[in-house]
Parts: structure tokens; sequence; C-alpha cells
């Protein structure tokens, strides 16, 4: 198999890279310019496993949800190289003035609708001129949860939509429109969870899932089980949740999943 990252595996039991389906993360990661500011931002450990499992030093990641960045500032700590997309125009203004001061100039970000081909293609082409790269080697999707957080008033933004099918179409666009800069033979994931909606578990993550392995050719290598901590959404008000769950019939969301997919196209 082809080297796809740094990893020695002279010294394999010293090494912290997670290889088990279960991550069991205690605490968010603080340090440096990750802040839990953003509901839409998720924990900086999910980006570093990935991107020391999945590339190599100077390798390019592309983020096609950029968020507030937290991809970003663990390319900047990993050197590597990276392009990331997002549809609210205040999170690329937020992360470039955390970006303002830094030594490391090997991003660029883009205030990008990634449900629109043309403007994808012509935002991703124009990050990969100014990194003098020809395709990504890990992308990195972590989208809204439908529409249980609007994080802008934009019609197209994926958290406007309210419909299951509808959202599973869009992001399927999305999928088309971002995949083909993605090295053939290199990895993928998707971050998500599942959402609750006319008083039932909507298992939005496997329906997903499905539609990646549904619409394009790749191989599912991982399914991961991730514990929720800090959310920002429910951040000092465990008790509430949990009387509303024990006065009604459901159970809290505590996990998240990460799926990890080989593109084979």
């Amino acid at each position: 198999m082809p080297k796809f990252n740094d990893i020695d595996l002279k010294n394999w039991k010293e090494l912290d890279v997670w290889v088990d389906s279960l991550w069991l993360i205690s605490a968010r990661d603080k340090s440096g310019k990750h802040k839990n500011i953003y509901h839409g931002n998720f924990i900086p450990q999910i980006p570093n496993q990935l991107i020391r499992r999945f590339t190599k030093e100077n390798d390019l990641v592309l983020d096609v949800f950029l968020g507030s960045g937290t991809s970003l500032y663990e390319c900047e700590s990993l050197n590597r190289k990276f392009i990331g997309l997002d549809i609210n125009s205040k999170m690329i203004d937020y992360v470039n003035s955390q970006m303002a001061n830094s030594t490391f100039k090997n991003f660029s970000i883009h205030n990008c609708d990634v449900t629109n081909k043309d403007q994808t293609k012509n935002e991703i082409e124009k990050g990969l001129s100014v990194l003098n790269e020809k395709n990504a080697k890990l992308m990195l999707f972590h989208p809204p949860y439908m529409d249980i957080i609007k994080f802008t008033d934009n019609p197209n933004d994926l958290s406007q939509i309210f419909n299951l099918q509808t959202f599973i179409n869009a992001f399927v666009g999305v999928c088309k429109n971002t995949l083909q800069y993605l090295a053939n033979n290199r990895y993928f994931a998707l971050v998500i969870g599942d959402v609750y909606k006319n008083s039932e578990v909507i298992p939005l993550s496997f329906y997903l899932m499905d539609s990646i392995k549904r619409n394009f050719k790749t191989k599912l290598k991982g399914i991961i089980v991730k514990n929720i901590e800090g959310n920002k959404g429910k951040l000092g008000k465990n008790e509430i949740w949990t009387y509303r769950a024990l006065k009604s019939d459901y159970y809290l969301f505590k996990h998240e999943y990460i799926f990890v997919f080989k593109k084979e196209f």
C-alpha cells in the first residue's frame, strides 16, 4: 500500500494516533487559536487525528465547511497546506483575523456557496493555484445538522433545509461539486450527528453515509463513534436537558459519527 502519512511504524507503540472505532474525548482542546465560540465548530482532536493519519507534511487538506477554522489551525500546527470554504462571510472574516499575525501562509479560504457548482469550481481552483497544487490529499465534511442551527439567512445554506430528502439531495450535490478535487485513492471524512424532529430520531448520519455509498465509488473504511462533550449549545445546561428528557420519552444525544471513506474514482 502506498505511504500516505508520516507515521513511523518502528515506534508504533508510542504513537497517539487513534485506530479504535470509539473515541472518548474528555475535554475539547482549547490551546492556540481554538475557541468554543461557534455552534458549528467540531472538536479539534477530530481533524488532528484525521490529518495525521491520512496525510504527510505539506499535503493539501480541503475543508468544505470551514466554520470557525478548526481544521485550518490544525493544519497550521501540523504543517499541511489548506483550502477552506464557507457560505458564512462573517466566519471567513473571523478566521482571517485569527490568522492575521501567523507566519503560516500556506492556506486559502473562500466565502463560497458549495451548492453552486460554478462558484465552487472557481473558488477551489483559485486556492489550488495559490498553493501550487493539483488536488487535495484529504477532504473534510462537517455539514450542518439540517436546520437545527441556522448559520446564515442564505436560502442556499444547508442549515436552512428542514426536509430530510431535500437535505440529502443538497449534500450529494455538494459532494459532486467538491470530491472531484480529491486525489484518487485518497481519503475523506464526514463528521455528522443525528437530529430529533417530529417526536422521533432522524438518523441523519446514516442517511448521508448511505447517500455517499450510493452515488460515489468509495470504500467505507471506518465508522467512528465519538462522544459529545463541551457542546456550545448545551454548556451549563445538562440538568435542564436531563429534566426535559425524563419528563418526556426521548434520549439525549451524547455521540456523533465520523465516517471515513477512500475515494476510488
